[in-house]
């Protein structure tokens, strides 16, 4: 494995030449901010979130909230070379040596349904996209702040019953398409948002803009595009509830500020509550980089707001349609194959018996 590695090098240095990892630091005598003709900064146009950092800091790194640049380069160009799967690449800094980093940039026998290192590989491949160890820059420790005692309760209440669940737990439950997730069931993506993250594939975005709107329309979505008011307007009443919340923005200076808040019971994201509370801020920084930052707030959940900050950078479009699975026949198929894995575990039951 690490001379696989070792013979891509070459080839992968001559490609992060070309492609710097972006560091928010052009100074203002250098660039100077696009505008639309109302005069806001512009943000239009087709962007990624594309990284492996993680969410959280992995506890192996402890309090190491930056890679040197000699790391980033060495990372990088690991997690670019052929042959790497971009799924389990996602847990690479999560690995305590140098061999258990390599393991977990390959495909392994078990999680196998296509090739993963073909199939979802991107024309520049995916990389972190910066120094940060995690996306998460508060609390200092990179890590998401503990629950409450009410909110871990609840949450093993969700777990218990198994629904409305963005992410699958062990044991499964195959009992009825209720019992199956979200994502699943083609409701939501938890990468949605709001807050936004990086999803694993199909992490183009489209950003549009009118003097009262701005437009975010995600490649892999469930729902509509969201379509943020920007004149003012009041949000819903409490009693509306939606799956994506209620967005109302505004400009600070150069920076698009969104309040999101009105969640339904269906949406918890990452154990939150309707009374979630999210606010994101879009900074366009050069030509090819906003940075994006959001806080979540939910007294009923966490002993602290906690925020995260990642670059969406330009990418060339289009944006294709995304169908999550056509007509939801595939419900239908996994509970299918449960029932009959059902019958056949009675009747060797019923075989062992008649012995």
């Amino acid at each position: 494995m690490r001379q696989r590695h070792i013979l891509f090098g070459a080839a992968v240095a001559a490609f992060l030449a070309a492609a710097p990892v972006p560091a928010f630091a052009q100074s203002a005598d250098e660039w100077s901010m696009p505008r639309t003709v109302w005069g806001h900064p512009d943000l239009q146009g087709y962007w990624t979130s594309s990284t492996y950092t993680p969410l959280q800091r992995p506890e192996s790194l402890g309090d190491q909230a930056f890679l040197s640049e000699e790391e980033l380069a060495a990372a990088n160009e690991i997690l670019t070379a052929e042959g790497v799967d971009p799924l389990r690449a996602r847990s690479y800094l999560a690995g305590a040596t140098e061999e258990e980093r390599l393991e977990r940039t390959q495909q392994t026998q078990e999680n196998i349904h296509y090739d993963n290192s073909i199939w979802l590989r991107e024309n520049q491949p995916r990389r972190l996209a910066m120094r940060r160890t995690s996306l998460i820059v508060d609390p200092p420790n990179g890590r998401i702040p503990p629950l409450i005692p009410s909110a871990r309760e609840r949450e093993a209440l969700r777990r218990a019953e198994s629904r409305w669940l963005t992410t699958n737990i062990s044991p499964q439950s195959f009992d009825s398409h209720e019992t199956r997730t979200l994502q699943e069931r083609c409701l939501v993506w938890r990468h949605e948002g709001p807050p936004m993250l990086p999803p694993s594939y199909n992490d183009l975005m489209q950003i549009l803009q009118t003097e009262h709107y701005v437009v975010v329309m995600q490649e892999m979505r469930e729902n509509d595009a969201r379509i943020i008011p920007l004149d003012g307007r009041p949000h819903l009443p409490g009693s509306m509830r939606e799956w994506s919340g209620d967005s109302r923005g505004r400009w600070e200076g150069d920076t698009l500020v969104v309040e999101s808040i009105n969640f339904n019971d269906k949406v918890h994201f990452n154990g939150s509550s309707t009374g979630l509370h999210v606010v994101e801020r879009f900074t366009r920084v050069d030509d090819e980089n906003i940075r994006y930052e959001f806080t979540v707030t939910d007294p009923t959940t966490w002993v602290q707001p906690w925020s995260v900050e990642y670059p969406l950078m330009k990418r060339e479009g289009p944006l294709y349609e995304y169908a999550c699975h056509e007509g939801n026949y595939d419900a239908r198929h996994i509970l299918e194959v449960a029932r009959n894995l059902d019958k056949a575990a009675a009747a060797a039951a019923d075989g062992e018996g008649s012995r």
